[in-house]
């Protein structure tokens, strides 16, 4: 598949089953696609970065995409920069690592 298509399923595939990004004022965008290897990045920011389940989302994006794409096989998930860069990524990644999400699943 190429790049253009694997970036078109990935921003399908998050526009209609992570709505909750969109609709709580976040953002995403697809950085980055590799077609030879099947990997894909994506950064979420905008009111994601504040938000008490960013790092739930950023983990189920990882796992999700994988499992519901049959050509994408690794996807790395961070923070915006630039103008759309998260407002608090320190605690962003500090949620993350906390064992209180460890089990969390979100409802998407």
């Amino acid at each position: 598949m190429s790049a253009e298509g694997l970036e078109r399923q990935t921003r399908n595939y998050l526009s209609n089953n992570v709505p909750q990004i969109q609709e709580h004022g976040g953002h995403f965008e697809i950085e980055d696609v590799d077609e030879d290897n099947g990997e894909v990045t994506v950064a979420i920011g905008g009111a994601c970065s504040g938000c008490g389940i960013a790092p739930m989302t950023m983990r189920a994006i990882r796992h999700r995409l994988p499992e519901e794409l049959d050509d994408v096989s690794k996807v790395t998930v961070r923070q915006a920069g630039g103008p759309r860069a998260a407002v608090m990524p320190n605690k962003t990644e500090e949620m993350e690592e906390m064992d209180e999400y460890e089990d969390y699943s979100p409802p998407f």
